[in-house]
Order: structure tokens, then C-alpha cells, then sequence
């Protein structure tokens, strides 16, 4: 089934050159914590305006497993389309365009983390990773290898607790979730957008325990207290564009 067909949930219209990647997201999960603003703008580059939600910003610790990765007309291939990754994400706007900010990414494949950094300008890192399925939980682990990087190390047990639930436009699963594009830096400064598309998020509520997590405590981030609000998502296609600089 062709995904963009599916673009009446988008904000802004598609690129209009052709996309360039296919990957799915697979038994992914949101861990969102809501904080100041205060405690995440010295990592966000010059240019970019951190998005909030109510005057908060969050901050997201994402585990899943990327399948079927390819160029366009191209199949999946086994040294490259199948691995596990890890994000650290929050949220940012330019010229009112709402997307999403990586402060680091984790991914088990080396030849993966290669290509994403030298084309998409994206901070990705080595990790040693495993994930395995056990009395419905999803057991998934992540420990960074990549040379010359902060030690950072994810440990969770995480499962969906409910059907999939329906959330209005002006919701906070749409304000988390619902993003077209995602925005990185080169080393010289310069900011690209990287447009992406997908059908409107299947979301689930979830349960989850955290076992470790230094991935925020690496950018000087202490995650809150309070219990992170929590999205399960059994799978979404996704198809990305080729990323472009902001003049």
C-alpha cells in the first residue's frame, strides 16, 4: 500500500521531489517526561526555537526496531535493513514548522550508524543492543560503544495495556507524536530539515519499568520524578526525503 496517499492528517503539504528511504518502526515505545525550558536550550542549536506544550518542553527516550530499511526501489537487505535503535528526542519549531530534535541516537548496526551520520547529519551512535519477548513483555537493552562518546545505558521491560486509543488534534499524543520533520546540524552549523511522512500514529496506552537509563544524565538532563507518560506503537511505514539546508 502506497502511505502517501494517505496525507489529509498532515500540517503542510509533501515535498514535491520524490522520497528517497522506506523503513518501518517496529513495537516501538514512547517514554515522555515534561520539563523546563531552561533545562534543555544550551543543547538546542542557534536557529532552532524549542517547541513547548502548555510552556513545557519534554524530552523522549525511544526503543524499537527498525525493519525493512531501503533506498527507494531497492529490497531489504540483511546486512542493513534489520536493527535495533534507540533515540533521545525533544521538540522544536522553524519558520512554523513543528519537528523533532535528536540529541543522540543509538543503533546496533554500525554500517547504519556510518550512512546516518555522513548523509543525514544525524548524532548516531554504535550500541550494543538485544531486545527478546517474554510474558508479553518487550526485555529490550542498549549500551553505547560508540568511541569517544559519553557512556550511556537503557534498560526497560515495557508492554501495550490497551486497545488503540483515539486523541483529537489539539491533544498531547498529536503534539508528541504527529511531526513531518525532523531537524539536524552539520558540523559547520548549518541546520537541515529532513522531511518524513507516515499515517496518523496507532497509538496504545503502556506499562513499562525503566531497570537503567543514563541516556538523558549523558546531556545533563535528570529525568523528573514524576511517572513518564507512556505510548506503545505495534508498527508504522515511514518514507523519508533527502535533507535539505535552511538558507
Amino acid at each position: 500500500m502506497d502511505i502517501t496517499k494517505h496525507k489529509d492528517h498532515r500540517p503542510w503539504k509533501m515535498p514535491n521531489q520524490p522520497w528517497i528511504m522506506y523503513q518501518a518502526w517496529k513495537d516501538l515505545l514512547f517514554i515522555h517526561w515534561e520539563i523546563e525550558v531552561d533545562e534543555i536550550k544550551h543543547l538546542i542549536p542557534k536557529g532552532l526555537e524549542i517547541d513547548t506544550f502548555n510552556g513545557k518542553a519534554w524530552i523522549a527516550v525511544v526503543p524499537f526496531m527498525m525493519r525493512d530499511v531501503m533506498p527507494r526501489y531497492t529490497f531489504p537487505v540483511p546486512w542493513l535493513s534489520y536493527f535495533l535503535e534507540l533515540n533521545v528526542r525533544t521538540y522544536v519549531k522553524l519558520n512554523n514548522k513543528a519537528g523533532v530534535f535528536f540529541l543522540s541516537l543509538e543503533a546496533s548496526n554500525p554500517i547504519a550508524v556510518k550512512i546516518a551520520r555522513k548523509l543525514f547529519y544525524l548524532p548516531y551512535m554504535d550500541a550494543n543492543m538485544s531486545v527478546n519477548k517474554e510474558n508479553g513483555y518487550f526485555n529490550y537493552y542498549s549500551k553505547r560503544t560508540h568511541k569517544n562518546e559519553p557512556k550511556a545505558e537503557f534498560e526497560v521491560k515495557y508492554k501495550p495495556i490497551s486497545d488503540i486509543i483515539t486523541y483529537k488534534p489539539d491533544s498531547i499524543e498529536s503534539w508528541l507524536t504527529e511531526r513531518y520533520c525532523l531537524y539536524s546540524v552539520n558540523q559547520k552549523g548549518q541546520i537541515y530539515i529532513g522531511e518524513i511522512h507516515h499515517k496518523k500514529w496507532n497509538l496504545q496506552e503502556a506499562e513499562c519499568q525503566i531497570i537503567t537509563n543514563t541516556m538523558t544524565l549523558c546531556h545533563g538532563i535528570k529525568t523528573p520524578k514524576t511517572e513518564p507518560l507512556l505510548h506503545y506503537s505495534k508498527n508504522i511505514e515511514v518514507v523519508v526525503w533527502y535533507p535539505s539546508p535552511i538558507s
